[in-house]
């Protein structure tokens, strides 16, 4: 596994990009290290890598470095993801970007998706509960029923974090 990590970061320092990284550091971005990769690079990169558990989990973990986090939902098994583990990856977010990254790549493909994020619709932190809209928007409009009730009482929070997405989902909604 070190050999692989070694290769993924080296790739990740092949494709550095410092403007956008001084604009993700400038943004107020948690990590030490930004490589100012683009979602794409970081699609390509994991493209080229054998989904593991193991090392997936060791991205996350390095939340030190925006790239780790960012691919290691690209890397999870979807098989191997288990709904405690899926709600510990939200808990353990530390940013917007990897919770979309997170729930996008991942947890939307899921089977137990909607528990998930109806269990967290009513979370204390933030993250979580961005992460639920997150989800939420992700199973739309299949799960149009429950998603309605959930986005309408975080709209009414006025959380500057939770509240473009519940307002995209309560048009979205409307729309429909």
């Amino acid at each position: 596994m070190k050999s692989i990590i070694r290769n993924i970061k080296q790739q990740f320092f092949a494709m550095r990009n410092g403007v956008i990284a001084d604009r993700y550091r400038k943004a107020g971005a948690p990590y030490k290290i930004i490589f100012g990769l683009n979602l794409p690079q970081i699609a390509d990169i994991a493209a080229g890598i054998t989904p593991s558990a193991p090392l997936a989990r060791w991205l996350w973990n390095n939340t030190s470095t925006r790239e780790s986090v960012l691919i290691a939902p690209m890397l999870f098994p979807r098989d191997e993801m288990t709904p405690a583990e899926a709600i510990t990856w939200i808990q353990t977010a530390s940013s917007t970007e990897a919770i979309d990254i997170l729930c996008h790549r991942l947890l939307r493909h899921l089977p137990f998706a909607t528990e998930i994020a109806t269990a967290l619709a009513t979370a204390p932190d933030d993250l979580s509960r961005y992460a639920a809209m997150r989800l939420l928007f992700n199973l739309f409009p299949a799960s149009a029923a429950i998603i309605a009730p959930i986005a309408r009482s975080e709209a009414r929070k006025n959380n500057p974090v939770t509240l473009p997405l519940a307002t995209m989902i309560i048009n979205e909604l409307e729309w429909i």
